[in-house]
Formats: structure tokens, C-alpha cells, sequence
């Protein structure tokens, strides 16, 4: 297998001079024949090729997987705007519309639980450990904290509420392996408890694979729980 990366400021695989966004690396492998990969890996991006790629085919196909996996970024990444309207969307579909948020937003001060929602003022807040993991979870856990504007508490009234959406077990077992696996504490009964002063907004890190499998695409013939 043969490396070569490109950084800010490089040339990328054409002859054009047309450049990557850094840092990516492009794999060829003699063994891969048809299908084209992309995945992160730190704050690198990988691209593997057929070893017999030209460097215009090499260029075509970094661009294509570089956007492929900006569309999975943004999937698994949703902006707090995004995440408002997804919570519309829940709230319409699995508690008749009665839950209505006034904003839902990412917060990094949550370090015993997934969410948590104010119902005085319909607030919701959830932690920034769920970007990256599955929407459904993600899901679960606006849906737990919508069923909070309706019912305190987490009786069996409640549990009717939340239940409504159909992957609720799924996301609780995968939401508690998480939480296992991590050492992390979360219990799915910690809503009561007060938030955590809030920390100083820090830069974005870059989007690590977080163990996902890589982006496989083929090659054309001719030519990746709350509280």
C-alpha cells in the first residue's frame, strides 16, 4: 500500500493545483479493486483508492468521499436550530403536538445525564456526548426530555408518554452500554438533578470515526440515552 497526504497549502492528486482540505491522506492499495473508502482518523481524513487509479480519478474521487463525509458530519452533528425542529417533528408525531418547546440546544455542562428541560420556561438541553451517535438515540433522548414538559417525574404517566416512541428500549440499552463502557454514571433517571455551571465555549475538534466503518462506495466500471 502506498501513502501520500496533502495538507493547507499542498497540491492535491490532479495536476492542476487544486487543493484538499487538511489534513486528508490518499491510501492505494493493489488489493482493492473497485471500491473507493473515506473515514476519520483523528484529525485526518483517510481516502482509500485502487492502486490503479489515475492521479484525475484519484482528485475526482477525494472530492466525492470529502463530501459524502461532510453530509455524515452534518447528519450526526445537527446544529441547535436542527435540533429544534426535529423536536417539533417528534413532539407532532408521538405526543399529539402537546409538547412545545421554546428552544433545544447542545450544552457541554451535563456531565450525570444525556438531557434535561426546564418546563417553567420549555427549555431543553442536551449534552454534546450525543453527537456522533445514532439519530434515533439522539431521538430518545428529545423525546424523553419533551414528555418532561408534559409530566414531572418519571411515574408510569410519563413512561406511557415516552414509551410512545418506538425505539425507547433500543436507545435506553444503547444509551446504558455507553454509559458502562465509559465510566461515565449516567443513570436515565437524573433529570432532577441541577445542571453544572456552564464552561467557556471551546473551538470545534475536528470529527474522529468513533470506531464507525469506513465510507465504502463502488467504483464505476470505467473509473462511511439522556437523562
Amino acid at each position: 500500500m502506498t501513502r501520500r497526504s496533502t495538507g493547507a497549502g499542498e497540491g492535491s492528486a490532479g495536476d492542476d493545483g487544486a487543493l484538499f482540505p487538511s489534513p486528508v491522506e490518499v491510501r492505494r492499495s493493489a488489493r482493492r479493486r473497485r471500491t473507493v473508502s473515506a473515514y476519520r482518523e483523528g484529525e485526518r481524513t483517510i481516502v482509500l483508492i485502487p492502486a490503479r487509479m489515475s492521479r484525475a480519478e484519484e482528485r475526482r474521487w477525494v472530492s466525492v468521499m470529502l463530501e459524502r463525509l461532510a453530509r455524515q458530519d452534518a447528519r450526526l452533528r445537527p446544529s441547535d436550530d436542527d435540533l429544534a425542529a426535529r423536536a417539533v417533528d417528534l413532539a407532532r408525531k408521538h405526543l399529539d403536538g402537546r409538547a412545545k418547546p421554546a428552544s433545544v440546544r447542545w450544552v457541554t455542562n451535563q456531565g450525570s445525564r444525556w438531557g434535561s428541560c426546564t418546563p417553567a420556561d420549555r427549555t431543553i438541553r442536551l449534552s454534546t456526548r450525543l453527537q456522533g451517535m445514532p439519530s434515533w438515540v439522539v431521538d430518545y433522548v428529545l423525546v424523553h426530555e419533551l414528555a418532561h414538559l408534559l409530566v414531572p417525574g418519571h411515574g408510569p404517566d410519563f413512561w406511557e408518554l415516552v414509551d410512545r416512541f418506538p425505539r425507547t428500549e433500543r436507545a435506553r440499552g444503547y444509551l446504558e452500554g455507553v454509559s458502562a463502557t465509559a465510566e461515565l454514571g449516567i443513570r436515565d433517571d437524573a433529570d432532577d438533578e441541577p445542571d453544572e455551571p456552564d464552561e467557556p465555549d471551546e473551538p470545534d475538534e475536528p470529527d474522529e470515526s468513533d470506531g464507525a466503518a469506513p465510507d465504502d462506495t463502488d467504483e464505476p466500471d470505467d473509473t462511511g440515552e439522556p437523562d
